[in-house]
């Protein structure tokens, strides 16, 4: 009784444990590489733009650890001209003394201090450059513009207050500077102008129009733009004085009468929105962020609770996406295979001791199991992740080999008229050798996985933690428990069958 004490006490424990441990969906690995993305003022040249460019990479470059960086402007996902990412190469894990995260904490700290750039990113390389995704999503849908931005500006300053938040963004970007034209529609009818023909007429001029084709001399072909010089359109005023031809003719000459721009439309300087997303037929605010310090699922119930702070207008919605989504989905498929492969067991247990009671005995090594997950991961710093998560399922077939041999053992003993205790005795003995060489067979097997030696181990590294941190508690616990289990549930069998004989 006191040994399943011990054991049940340890089990509820490790779930305590458990709570410390902190969850994501996939752990960052070390791939050597880090991208940077930050964005100039609404509305900046490309040139611009490029000074920018040159002196975030100066900074960069000034890193021992840094081998080259490739820096690009308005491409992937990253687009306009105020929009810039830098792709970094580091040096071999092994020929650095700071680790990957290390850097990042270090370049984000730098470059937030540049002048005239936000920096939106700095991350792992596959996450931060060509519009990769942050493991922090948040969408808020709904009808109104206006009303996302106030909601999505609460969430985003909640957000400034939870721990491990960085590089924090939404898709609601500054509106851009733009030229409104109002058409008086009244005088443009009276001049046989219609609104096609204005937009058909000043399209070629401001944005300018392919009209042929140019070829060199090594053969490369070229679009020629025709286009109204920069000169004579910088200003409002120039739009105003652009000569257009109008829809009444002149009697004399038979030609149409030209007008100016101006006296048809009031042109005046305005802003408009950047982007507009939707979502499910729904207008979007997309916010994103980076972790650091925190694992993304911890991070992630602190938004739940602050979402749940929020009281949103009828018609509107949170929504979460990324790693937290990815997570939650991965552990309800896992946990369905959990039971599954639970359920097979038991029925092949079943069915290979043709008993009900005996594969409970050998499933009990299941959840001891656990016990050893838990303080593994919590020991070696890893996280509940996919890859622990499958460690997990491993351990589901490979612990319950230790109870097997020693069940079958104490079984075929007692079937040959041996004293229950003393086959229980005689089968600790003598399965001991195979069970120890079999477990340390598994664990030295994992222990170059657990150890991270190599580029991106760190990633696969909890499935071996999980794997070392079962098969260990579980194969000293079997060797105690698992008999005490056989002993309850043989004497249950026993006394059940005097009551039935006696009932008959």
């Amino acid at each position: 009784m006191a040994t399943m004490g011990i054991a049940l006490a340890s089990l509820f424990g490790a779930f305590a444990l458990a709570k410390s441990i902190g969850g994501e969906f996939v752990p960052e690995p070390d791939l050597s590489e880090i991208g940077v993305k930050f964005q100039t003022p609404a509305g900046s040249s490309l040139e611009y733009t490029q000074q920018k460019v040159l002196q975030v990479d100066a900074i960069i470059r000034q890193y021992p650890e840094v081998l080259a960086s490739y820096a690009t402007i308005n491409t992937g996902m990253n687009v306009g001209k105020d929009h810039a990412g830098i792709r970094v190469k580091l040096k071999p894990k092994s020929q650095r003394q700071r680790s990957q995260k290390e850097l990042t904490s270090d370049m984000r700290r730098r470059l937030s201090q540049v002048a005239g750039i936000t920096l939106t990113s700095v991350a792992a390389a596959k996450e931060a450059v060509s519009g990769g995704l942050k493991p922090i999503m948040l969408s808020v849908q709904g009808e109104d513009l206006e009303e996302l931005r106030k909601i999505s500006d609460q969430i985003v300053t909640g957000m400034h207050k939870i721990p491990g938040l960085v590089d924090i963004e939404t898709s609601l970007l500054a509106p851009k500077p733009t030229v409104a034209v109002n058409i008086n529609r009244e005088q443009a009818s009276d001049l046989g102008l219609s609104v096609g023909k204005l937009g058909a007429t000043l399209r070629p001029l401001l944005a300018g129009d392919d009209v042929t084709t140019w070829q060199d001399a090594r053969g490369e072909n070229y679009d020629v733009n025709v286009q109204l010089p920069r000169t004579e359109r910088q200003t409002v005023s120039d739009l105003g004085n652009l000569p257009i031809a109008s829809g009444v003719m002149d009697q004399a000459t038979g030609s149409p009468n030209m007008i100016t721009l101006g006296q048809v439309v009031q042109i005046a300087e305005t802003k408009g929105a950047a982007q507009i997303n939707r979502r499910n037929l729904f207008r979007e605010v997309m916010i994103q962020a980076n972790v650091e310090g925190r694992p993304a699922g911890d991070i992630g119930a602190d938004i739940k609770r602050l979402q749940d702070t929020i009281k949103l207008p009828p018609g509107y919605r949170f929504q979460t996406e990324g790693q937290n989504k990815d997570m939650a989905e991965s552990i309800g498929y896992a946990g369905s295979a959990l039971l599954l492969a639970v359920i097979f067991i038991y029925m092949l247990l079943g069915s290979q001791f043709n008993s009900f009671l005996h594969p409970v005995s050998i499933m009990t090594s299941l959840p001891l199991s656990l016990i050893g997950v838990f303080a593994a991961l919590f020991l070696f710093g890893s996280t509940l992740n996919i890859f622990s998560i499958i460690g997990i399922i491993m351990l589901m077939g490979l612990v319950t080999k230790n109870a097997i041999l020693i069940v079958d053992f104490i079984n075929v003993a007692v079937k040959n008229g041996e004293d229950r205790t003393t086959a229980i005795l005689n089968a600790g003995r003598t399965r001991l050798r195979p069970i120890l060489m079999t477990t340390a067979a598994m664990v030295m097997g994992m222990v170059p996985l657990a150890l991270g030696l190599g580029e991106g181990a760190e990633q696969r590294a909890p499935m071996a933690h999980a794997i070392i941190g079962g098969v260990v508690t579980s194969t000293l616990l079997t060797l105690i428990v698992v008999p005490v289990v056989y002993t309850y549930l043989d004497d249950l069998k026993q006394f059940t069958f005097r009551l039935f004989r006696r009932s008959h």
